[in-house]
């Protein structure tokens, strides 16, 4: 008989394993049935049926009018000026990124607490929401591009320079070590070892981030930010469901083409 075909024998049961995963399934359980008991059920309208067929009546017939009148306001303009303020912003915070990054990777500094330093303040950054953000640079400049551009820019010098740091810490010290056996100085190993070899890491970064901010921008213009946002918010204050169902169809695509593009590009960098 072949020894191959015998049954092996059955692993024995781990019980304290498998009443650990039903104590969490009821947990689980019980705390969304408790959530659920929070939520006030009592104000929704007995029209709502209504409404939310005209909402979506009018996503599914979209005013195609809308897509280009020559006037500016048109849906691509207002989704070019919202590639514009992700670019725009993208692109600024990927240059001030850098001296945050050298900052608090810890690979550049003899002491700990230097680089430690350094995340803590690139943490604080991106722990302002990109709408408060919004909302304040709008107080400062007024309502607009630039206040979008600003929000952007800020909030991603916190999460850019934080990528940008963790690349710097992955970097292979063999050819800072040959620059420094020539006689290379600090800034000779930046210039001609760390940022040649960070420069892939630094693009695709950039681009994945560039990525995020479309999806940001998009969301800006509803606080006043510039963007197809603000037309968006208008359509549906003033339930214009045909408008509305046209800039959210131009939204997806713009979401879509740039992130094939972004990722084409990436891919390439690799």
């Amino acid at each position: 008989m072949d020894t191959s075909m015998k049954k092996l024998p059955p692993r024995p049961i781990d019980i304290k394993k498998r009443a650990f995963h039903w104590l969490m399934a009821i947990i689980t359980v019980v705390l969304i049935i408790w959530s659920c008991t929070g939520i006030d059920f009592g104000g929704i309208k007995e029209t709502a049926g209504q409404i939310a067929g005209a909402i979506f009546s009018g996503i599914f017939h979209p005013d195609w009018s809308y897509v280009y009148n020559g006037t500016g306001e048109d849906l691509l303009s207002q989704l070019w000026e919202t590639v514009c303020i992700a670019f725009l912003g993208t692109f600024i915070s990927a240059i001030i990124s850098l001296p945050f990054a050298f900052w608090a990777a810890h690979t550049k500094h003899k002491h700990w607490y230097v680089s430690r330093s350094g995340k803590i303040v690139l943490a604080i950054i991106r722990s302002f929401p990109e709408i408060v953000l919004a909302l304040m640079f709008i107080k400062a400049v007024g309502p607009g591009s630039a206040a979008g551009v600003l929000a952007l820019g800020f909030h991603s010098v916190g999460m850019l320079a934080k990528l940008f740091s963790e690349a710097i810490e992955n970097l292979d010290d063999g050819p800072n070590e040959a620059v420094t056996a020539v006689g290379g100085s600090k800034t000779n190993i930046i210039m001609f070892s760390t940022l040649p070899n960070l420069m892939p890491a630094l693009i695709s970064n950039t681009l994945y981030r560039f990525d995020v901010s479309i999806r940001s921008a998009s969301i800006l213009g509803l606080v006043g930010a510039g963007g197809i946002g603000y037309p968006l918010i208008i359509a549906l204050q003033y339930r214009q469901w045909n408008r509305v169902g046209i800039i959210l169809l131009g939204i997806i695509i713009m979401v879509v083409v740039i992130d094939w593009i972004s990722g084409w590009i990436r891919k390439k960098l690799v």
